[in-house]
């Protein structure tokens, strides 16, 4: 029973560390857009849980209504979802091609909402790839069951993390090979320079022995 624990202790602690997400808040103005920039390989599942809510100012009546515009972009500034929401949502995509993703919200609230020194403040959770466990899974009686859903969990979070380094590695090579093109020309210019350098150099001398020569001066 101690062993079955301590098994349980430790895979929960790996699960967390694994869990790869990003937790913010913002203030956004009426029909103001603010995106966030999220590095993604190719396909993995994003998802996000916003919540909006009024700070300082007044009180208002919760008749008003806040809503939420959410748009996602990939790294070609192509349109990847769009999607109206109220005043919290949860949205989700799966990138189509590897790089930076542009996560854009606006408001859509009324002016009567942020009037007088109102301000909308979201608060935005963004999880790339596989997600924490279900609180029902993490309370079962069933040890086994439990154990097995937290297996399978733990699978897919190391397999998001090796997609995660096989990316890295990608774009480590791009950036490689991008310094050795900008190295190589850099190098070529400088052999090119030097070259103008030496040619003008003697192009000189031979015009001034010309002259010398001319002027009968040697």
């Amino acid at each position: 029973c101690f062993t079955k624990m301590r098994v349980r202790s430790i895979g929960l602690l790996l699960i967390s560390c694994l869990c790869l997400s990003s937790a913010m808040f913002f203030d956004l103005g009426e029909r103001e857009e603010k995106c966030i920039i999220e590095d993604i390989p190719q396909d993995t599942l994003v998802t996000g849980n916003f919540k909006m809510e009024l700070w300082g100012g007044s009180k208002r009546d919760s008749a008003f209504q806040l809503g939420m515009n959410v748009a996602v972009r990939d790294p070609d500034f192509q349109t990847v979802m769009t999607k109206k929401y109220s005043q919290e949502g949860k949205f989700s995509f799966t990138s189509h091609t590897s790089g930076q993703h542009y996560i854009c919200l606006q408001s859509t609230s009324t002016t009567f909402a942020v009037f007088a020194g109102d301000k909308l403040r979201v608060h935005l959770d963004v999880q790339i790839g596989e997600h924490t466990l279900d609180p029902s899974i993490v309370k079962a009686k069933d040890t086994v069951r439990a154990m097995e859903y937290r297996l399978m969990h733990l699978i897919e979070e190391v397999r998001h993390i090796i997609k995660q380094q096989n990316y890295q590695r990608e774009r480590e090579e791009t950036f490689r090979q991008t310094s050795e093109d900008i190295n190589s020309h850099v190098l070529w210019w400088a052999i090119m320079q030097t070259f103008i350098l030496i040619t003008v150099g003697v192009w000189q001398m031979k015009q001034m022995k010309d002259f010398l020569i001319e002027k009968k001066l040697v």
